[in-house]
């Protein structure tokens, strides 16, 4: 009868217990994913055109135009 005695007294430090052990899990999968993948690159932005420039036949053929 003791442990039925104290189940509910105890209930929400085990819970407490629990998610801390899985918050910590989680933090630890995650940390070596990360460090598994190595550093992660910036993603490059497609470059758009300005509208408020007309296209020119320059424009479209200058290879050497970044």
């Amino acid at each position: 009868m003791g442990i039925h005695y104290d189940y509910k007294s105890t209930k929400g430090n085990k819970l407490m217990e629990k998610q801390a052990k899985r918050e910590k899990k989680l933090a630890e999968k995650k940390a070596k994913r990360l460090a598994k993948e190595g550093p992660k690159e910036e993603e490059v932005k497609p470059k758009t055109l300005d509208t408020s420039k007309p296209i020119t036949l320059d424009f479209l053929t200058n290879p050497d135009k970044e």
